[in-house]
């Protein structure tokens, strides 16, 4: 506790507050870390649900230096405050002591399905919860939490931490029923008739491809998948390339590493400072043995069946009119290859195509779900948010896409659309 308290005494309190215009969620932070000085965390706890109810999550795998740590003023001259910390403490603190989060009874009366337990839609539950809705949570694993329970690594994101969050939520009043697939345990149109609202969020957890030569070789994975089922192959002594720089990439060449894989390489196409995943992420994995091949590109996958070697290539970083930041070019007869045993795919998701088709809704050109400024898809009172619609793949962005489609289905609900 003590050093909490001198991690919070280093805040500055600033009046124009960069690190929570930073924040996704536009959490208040200098406002919960004066709580957190004066030794009042649950007061603390009060700020912070205003605004989140993942704290306890965010706090441990927001990419903190890319969001409200990297605006903090301390930063400048010296470390910057270690706002996930304290956030984690507070939430921490709240869960052991029973803390309750404040209600209202603005929508009683009012029902509400959400439509996948991931982060978008637990915290979209939870707001209307909060607001007197009675809300049930359709989700098709046997537990809810969606990619931070399957798709986060435990040794990233304690389980436990998960199940108290949930627990925390769903004390609300907010019924579960797991176990339950879209288009295959109930249809949409069902679901619209028992509900005054609908919310989906289902997320978008299928790998996307590089369309390179060898794709369809044995051996060849996607990391969603990967992290989301636990099926893994056995990697003992093995070879294995993750393609991608994110949190996904990450995730899935430190668990491969420690499933007993000989060597684990990650190929990015970019430079190390252009990699989405966070820095301490990339010096954890290399800690573990993870190798890195930064502006490397996969052009081939090569093999008899299956994977047996990937054809690569080097990159150059150039700058190309109209283009906000360097772009890869591949550098002509750099071509070298390298013996591996399986590839992972992980440089990005998509949304399940025959689960949104099921849905009957209007998509979008990269097959997302499409929404208006309200949240609200091609149906009345059918809304949408978080990865279904390309909000961006953090779990404060889509905590925040769940928020902000709770204050416009209270709006729908209430009348005031």
């Amino acid at each position: 506790m003590e050093n909490i308290i001198d991690e919070a005494n280093r805040c500055l309190n600033c009046k124009v507050k960069p690190c929570q215009k930073a924040c996704p969620l536009g959490n208040d932070i200098p406002s919960f870390i004066k709580q957190v000085k004066e030794n009042n965390l649950e007061e603390a706890f009060k700020i912070l649900t205003q605004t989140t109810v993942l704290g306890a999550i965010c706090g441990r795998v927001c990419p903190h230096f890319k969001q409200c740590m990297g605006s903090c003023v301390r930063g400048i001259k010296s470390e910057p405050i270690n706002i996930g910390n304290l956030e984690t403490y507070v939430f921490d603190n709240a869960l052991q002591n029973n803390y309750k989060i404040e209600t209202n009874n603005k929508l009683e009366g009012k029902r509400v399905a959400v439509i996948g337990g991931g982060p978008s839609g637990l915290t979209c539950a939870a707001f209307l919860s909060m607001n007197g809705a009675k809300v049930t949570i359709y989700e098709k694993q046997p537990k809810l939490g969606g990619i931070t329970r399957y798709g986060i690594p435990d040794f990233r994101l304690p389980r436990e931490v998960i199940d108290k969050t949930v627990e925390k939520i769903l004390s609300l009043g907010i019924e579960a029923k797991c176990n339950q697939t879209l288009g295959k345990d109930y249809e949409l149109a069902d679901i619209e008739k028992q509900y005054d609202a609908v919310y989906l969020s289902f997320g978008a957890n299928v790998s996307s491809k590089m369309n390179i030569p060898g794709e369809d070789l044995d051996g060849v994975y996607g990391g969603n998948e990967l992290l989301e089922t636990g099926i893994h192959p056995d990697y003992t002594g093995k070879s294995v390339a993750v393609s991608g720089g994110g949190n996904v990439a990450m995730d899935a060449a430190r668990t491969i590493k420690r499933l007993g894989a000989k060597n684990v390489y990650v190929i990015y196409r970019r430079a190390r400072e252009q990699m989405p995943a966070e820095d301490y992420e990339v010096e954890e994995a290399m800690k573990e043995g993870v190798e890195f091949l930064f502006q490397n590109n996969i052009v081939k996958i090569i093999g008899n069946e299956k994977v047996e070697k990937l054809e690569c290539i080097k990159t150059e970083l150039v700058q190309k009119e109209g283009e906000k930041r360097l772009v890869p070019v591949n550098i002509e007869g750099s071509n070298y290859t390298l013996d591996m045993d399986y590839i992972v795919m992980a440089v990005g998701s998509k949304a399940n195509k025959d689960v949104v088709e099921k849905t009957g809704l209007e998509t979008t050109e990269y097959g997302n779900i499409k929404v208006d400024e309200r949240y609200m898809t091609s149906r009345k009172g059918v809304f949408a948010g978080g990865d279904l619609i390309g909000t961006k793949a953090t779990v404060a962005w889509a905590a925040r896409s769940g928020r902000n489609a709770s204050e416009e289905i209270e709006k729908y609900l209430l009348g005031e659309e």
